[in-house]
């Protein structure tokens, strides 16, 4: 239940190896995660799609010198520089990332194959330019601990006043993964983060759970569709606060070397 995009995994560990900081190896193991293969398609120079190991020294080679995550949805294209048809596919796949040193972006295009139970994840990272602009209201790290700080107490408002509770097997389950998750020392980011984006990653993720609850849970059966609009507009400007904070969290590696 625990929000960790493929593009946050990918810009996290493809910074950390275009820093010198990790080694090919590691990145790729870490950015494919539980999936089966990632392969990227589209890269300049290359006829066809190529590992990630490949891809990542050719970006290199490309004048990539970061990678930023972009979280878009319909009406908060979060993170998006265009052209129009970059901000569509990323659109659709409601994630991205964003090379900084070449106009380039990548959007991932997930597969699944094989029977119930062991399901192989394959995923296509298709290569497209991008405008070389400013990004769509990204918010600092600041800007966005503060924001997250105020989020949570909403959430917590939220999940009362639509008498939803966080509790019951399934919640203490998500709750329980939560915290074992965070005491277990699993790194949330990867090397050459600041802390602060760690604690930033971790808050969003902690409202993104308390988002997840709200939908999924709900005294009485909340199901009539009124009952569920009124819940989605309430949660709305939380789901957006913590999308905005993990953007800024992944990103922070390439604004705290762009500020030197």
């Amino acid at each position: 239940m625990l929000f960790e995009p493929r593009s946050g995994r990918l810009a996290a560990w493809g910074n950390a190896l275009l820093a010198g900081l990790v080694s090919p190896d590691e990145a790729v193991s870490s950015i494919v995660a539980g999936d089966a293969v990632h392969r990227v398609a589209g890269l300049p120079g290359e006829p066809g799609p190529v590992g990630l190991t490949l891809a990542l020294g050719r970006m290199r080679a490309l004048g990539v010198t970061g990678l930023r995550v972009a979280l878009p949805v319909p009406g908060h294209p979060l993170g998006l520089s265009g052209p129009p048809e970059f901000n569509a596919r990323a659109l659709e796949s409601q994630e991205a990332v964003v090379a900084v040193g070449a106009a380039l972006g990548l959007v991932p295009e997930v597969a699944e194959a094989g029977p119930a139970g062991d399901v192989h994840v394959e995923v296509v990272w298709r290569c497209l330019p991008v405008r070389e602009a400013p990004p769509a209201d990204v918010p600092s790290l600041g800007e966005a601990e503060r924001e997250l700080a105020e989020a949570v107490r909403e959430a917590t408002a939220v999940l009362t006043r639509l008498d939803v509770a966080a509790s019951g097997p399934a919640a203490e389950a998500a709750v329980s993964a939560f915290r074992a998750r965070a005491e277990a020392g699993r790194e949330a980011l990867a090397p050459g983060y600041p802390a602060r984006a760690v604690r930033v990653l971790a808050l969003a993720q902690r409202v993104d759970l308390l988002v997840s609850l709200a939908y999924e849970r709900g005294h009485g059966g909340a199901v009539a569709a009124s009952e569920m609009a009124a819940r989605a507009e309430a949660l709305r400007p939380v789901e957006r606060v913590a999308r905005r904070a993990l953007v800024a969290a992944y990103n922070a590696a390439v604004e705290e070397r762009e500020r030197g």
